[in-house]
């Protein structure tokens, strides 16, 4: 495990609520399209590792498949536990994943790879407990970024935010870019085979304040950023993020913010 591990094990502790009120419904849309990419169906073995709230499993389950999910958070797994009874659910950090080699149809990560501080590791890991034709599908957010993505960074900075070098990285040598090009290539040095990436586009609804509950939390981006901020900041930070939003509010009051995903795919020969 690896510096940002830690970070992300310690940002991670206890906030699955705010999560599942917040970006756990943005990341919840390319589900149904993972589990395609997967070829999960009824009877199929399928691993869904960062399972979060739950959501993918929960969909997996609905298609017939034999669910087991893991999550490096306790708090997110009594969440997904208590919505999703269906299924197995085990404590889990990638790359240490405590299943034997091949013991799976399918693998599947939405939104993880970029959550820990070894991505090569992690993919070769998923690429370990798939049988022979097998496969293994991940989504992560892509880069340049979209607009949702970008409105985390430009708030910060029209608060007058000061640059946070300190900020936990991926170490550049283990990190991979947020591109089709890059997330392919990724698959691909794990020893996956017919590896291929689309991009998902579509616009995130979601209400103001369930929107900021993220941040408020200590989560994503601009969570981070604000991590230890004086009072004066975070609040210059919530008026720029009212005031950067407004031209996305809809006649419900609602905001409808374009983002977009990479989905990548890959099998095991």
């Amino acid at each position: 495990m690896t510096p940002f591990d830690d970070h992300e094990r310690e940002r991670w502790a206890g906030r699955a609520e705010a999560y599942a009120r917040s970006f756990g419904r943005l990341c919840a849309y390319p589900a149904e399209a993972l589990l395609d990419a997967a070829r999960v169906a009824a009877g199929t073995r399928v691993l869904d590792v960062g399972t979060g709230p739950g959501t993918v499993a929960a969909l997996a389950a609905a298609r017939g498949a034999t669910v087991t999910a893991v999550d490096a958070e306790a708090s997110m797994l009594a969440t997904a536990r208590a919505a999703r009874p269906a299924g197995r659910f085990a404590q889990a950090v990638l790359p240490r994943l405590p299943f034997p080699a091949g013991v799976f149809d399918a693998a599947v990560a939405n939104f993880v790879i970029n959550h820990v501080g070894d991505p090569r590791a992690a993919v070769a890991a998923l690429r370990r407990v798939v049988r022979p034709g097998g496969m293994v599908a991940v989504t992560v957010w892509p880069h340049p970024q979209p607009p949702l993505q970008r409105l985390w960074g430009q708030a910060y900075e029209a608060a007058g935010g000061p640059p946070r070098p300190d900020l936990p990285q991926v170490a550049a040598d283990r990190d991979f870019d947020r591109t089709p090009a890059g997330l392919t290539g990724l698959l691909r040095g794990a020893g996956l085979d017919a590896v291929r990436c689309e991009t998902l586009s579509w616009v995130h609804r979601t209400d103001p304040e369930d929107w900021w509950a993220g941040p408020a939390a200590g989560i994503g981006r601009l969570g981070l950023l604000l991590d230890d901020a004086t009072a004066d900041l975070r609040w210059r930070a919530r008026h720029e993020y009212d005031r950067l939003t407004a031209a996305y509010l809809d006649a419900d009051g609602l905001l409808n913010l374009p983002t977009a995903a990479l989905l990548a795919t890959g099998c095991l020969r």
